[in-house]
């Protein structure tokens, strides 16, 4: 099946807007205006999760959903004395691996505009060997951004937001940039709503919150929304680079979307996805199987949120994760939202998905 082209230039707006852990306000503003143009009804709520409806014929409802937050870090401490250049500390929003930040570039949010910033690494040959030896940590990081310790204080304060600076870019067959985790699945949400006419059950598209921090966005909303299926997207980790095993690889880019059957977090309903790989088959959309050892998804979050609740999931294959530079197949954003489309399609409220 050839996949339908998607809108590249709409994908790089979501990916290099910036949205940590409660507060996604810039991409929120993404998600309600496309929503505004798709669904019957939109609203938000008091985290900031954002649900788009379109009405079907039946009582019956699904959830879709997919997390709008992106890892980024919080302004904890300054640094420095005034009489010399300041520097910034930070804390964690989301799972960071400390090694990949030095000499990256930075954005710091502040309620005066955005300021840049980098995190500088010393030169090599200037280091003992205990400081290369040394696993870095989160609280090792400062950033710099070139400002006298007087004006710094005058332009930052502890609690600005941080994210980094990067842009989205296609290389070779691949798409990558910061923020792939989870705004490429975001974008595949929000490309299928746009796709959809007249469902036969109720859909709630879900553009959750905090699911870098412990799903939170996805649990209120299992109770608050409360349908009698729900379907997460995420990326998943794609290994399939020099250096892991088959085995460790999880999946494999241009393979095609993921369809989930455990993660850290879920064992996801049998009968959802044998549904979901039935769908795949029928409709000759490219699909493999995802079993992921650890790491948590918005699936686990509609779970157990309201009782037991027949979940599924589908993932887009993704190196790199929680980088600056993470990377996924185009042919799998496309398969990823063909089988979404196609799924939602066939759901009529008459699948009997009780163990």
């Amino acid at each position: 099946m050839a996949s339908a082209p998607f809108d590249f230039e709409f994908l790089a707006e979501l990916t290099e807007t910036s949205g940590v852990p409660g507060y996604e306000d810039r991409v929120r503003d993404l998600v309600v205006a496309e929503f505004e143009e798709n669904v019957d009804r939109v609203r938000t709520d008091a985290m900031g999760n954002v649900v788009g409806t379109l009405e079907g014929d039946s009582d019956y409802s699904v959830a879709v959903a997919a997390h709008m937050d992106e890892i980024g870090f919080m302004v904890r401490h300054l640094k420095g004395d005034e009489e010399g250049f300041g520097f910034v500390e930070l804390d964690a929003l989301g799972g960071w691996d400390a090694r990949i930040l030095k000499a990256q570039r930075v954005t710091i949010h502040t309620d005066d505009g955005d300021l840049p910033g980098v995190i500088g690494s010393p030169p090599p040959h200037t280091l003992s060997d205990e400081q290369r030896e040394k696993t870095p940590e989160v609280d090792d990081v400062v950033v710099d951004v070139g400002l006298p310790y007087e004006e710094l204080e005058d332009r930052v304060s502890p609690g600005d937001l941080v994210t980094m600076d990067q842009t989205t870019e296609r290389v070779g067959e691949t798409v990558t940039g910061k923020a792939l985790d989870d705004r490429i699945c975001l974008f595949a949400m929000l490309e299928a709503a746009r796709r959809l006419e007249e469902p036969d059950v109720t859909i709630h598209f879900c553009a959750t919150v905090q699911e870098e921090v412990g799903l939170r966005g996805a649990r209120a909303l299992g109770v608050d929304v409360d349908p009698d299926l729900a379907i997460a997207l995420d990326v998943t980790v794609a290994n399939d680079v020099p250096g892991f095993e088959a085995g460790d690889r999880v999946t494999e880019l241009g393979d095609g979307a993921a369809i989930k059957l455990k993660d850290g977090s879920v064992i996801t309903n049998p009968k959802v996805h044998k549904r979901l790989q039935a769908v795949a088959d029928e409709a000759g959309i490219d699909a493999q199987r995802e079993i992921l050892p650890s790491g948590g998804t918005d699936t686990a979050g509609f779970q157990l949120s309201n009782g037991a609740k027949p979940v599924g999931a589908i993932s887009i294959p993704t190196r790199y994760l929680h980088t600056p530079t993470e990377a996924a197949h185009v042919d799998d954003v496309a398969a990823t939202i063909d089988l979404l489309e196609a799924f939602l399609s066939s759901e009529d409220g008459e699948h009997d998905y009780t163990l």
